[in-house]
């Protein structure tokens, strides 16, 4: 009987219960909340990692819009859309480029390369106050050197007439059409990259990580082409900013980061008129 028993224990442990799917299936990857990222961490400020994090989303975003920005100016100077990619290649160079650089950059930087994904997680205390604003800053730059070296390859003649790629509300929709358009585009990318990056899902599925730029590229291929027609689609601040400054026009500034902006221009615009007019 003893060895019938011991017989039965051994099968027990041989072939375990077979693990359960779902939230119930973490077993030894338990998922364990880390604590929130401090406000400001001096610390960082002395690590070779944060430097090189900061280079990554530089280089990043420089890449973004030098393939971004010239598939635009392709699409612009070719006659006729036929002839051309078209929106879906602008959306497809988009998310394609999203989906390249996230995969290079995610084990360096987090592979953000783009302010508001930046900002959001700065919002959810998955960052430093530090890292988030050091963040912003290289991708801005990044952004404003890309749009510079296809503006060098186009000349400034046709970089100019072709529009530079910048970001403008376009005929048939208001500012407000734009600055929704934009809100909803940058929410569902947010909310996508969330979703892909989320630790509980890491801590179940050890897939999830491995296929995270598919779905964060892809949500960009849609949000471009649904707000192309609108805006442009500027739901990465970056490139929208770097565009505009190369561009260095009046109406490539009405992206909704800019809005404020020009209103403050039109405001000294009349007073100056009223002024004259009185004179």
């Amino acid at each position: 009987m003893e060895g019938k028993e011991e017989d039965v224990k051994l099968g027990a442990n041989k072939f375990s219960e077979r693990q359960p799917l779902g939230t119930a299936a973490q077993g030894d990857k338990d998922y364990k909340e880390p604590p929130p990222a401090p406000l400001f961490e001096p610390g960082e400020l002395k690590s070779w990692s944060f430097y090189r994090a900061g280079i990554a989303e530089f280089m990043a975003t420089f890449l973004f819009l030098y393939i971004t920005i010239l598939t635009v100016m392709g699409v612009n100077k070719s006659p006729t859309k036929c002839a051309s990619v078209g929106i879906q290649g602008i959306a497809w160079a988009f998310g394609g480029m999203i989906f390249a650089l996230v995969y290079c950059t995610a084990g360096i930087s987090g592979g953000h390369i783009n302010p508001a994904v930046s900002f959001g997680l700065l919002l959810a205390r998955k960052l430093s106050l530090t890292r988030a604003i050091f963040y912003i800053i290289m991708q801005c730059l990044g952004a404003i050197c890309g749009a510079g070296v296809v503006k060098g390859f186009e000349g400034s003649q046709s970089y100019e007439v072709l529009g530079g790629g910048a970001n403008v509300v376009n005929h048939g929709y208001t500012k407000g059409d734009g600055l929704g358009a934009e809100i909803v585009g940058t929410f569902v990318l947010v909310y996508t990259v969330f979703s892909a990056t989320d630790a509980k899902r890491n801590a179940r599925d050890s897939h999830v990580p491995i296929l995270a730029p598919l779905p964060i590229g892809f949500a960009v291929f849609l949000v471009h082409l649904a707000t192309i027609p609108i805006t442009g689609t500027g739901i990465n601040p970056a490139r929208s900013l770097g565009a505009a400054i190369i561009f260095n026009r009046d109406h490539a500034w009405d992206d909704m980061v800019s809005v404020l902006m020009r209103g403050k221009k039109k405001k000294k615009k009349n007073q100056r008129n009223f002024a004259s007019f009185d004179g």
